[in-house]
């Protein structure tokens, strides 16, 4: 169950971090590494996360799964901010 939850967020987390990067907030701008590889590397460390938290929910950590959760929440809100114009 944790796993599905890990993957649901993933696919969540993938479309958010995808709408932030596309609309090209000024807030990027001053971060150059969200730049590398045309925005593609924070998309990689995205995935990277993504992996290392289902591995691991894979093999039972429980743990794991409520830590990506939360860095779903953290993301989903900062999105939120960005594409809102609040931030």
């Amino acid at each position: 169950m944790a796993l599905f939850f890990v993957l649901m967020f993933g696919m969540a987390n993938f479309t958010l971090h995808r709408a932030v990067l596309e609309r090209g907030h000024g807030l990027l701008g001053r971060a150059p590494w969200f730049q590398l590889l045309g925005g593609k590397f924070s998309l990689t460390l995205e995935f990277a996360m993504l992996l290392g938290a289902a591995l691991m929910a894979g093999q039972g950590s429980s743990g794991w799964a409520a830590f990506y959760v939360i860095y779903s929440m953290v993301n989903a809100a900062s999105a939120w901010l960005i594409l809102t114009g609040r931030l």
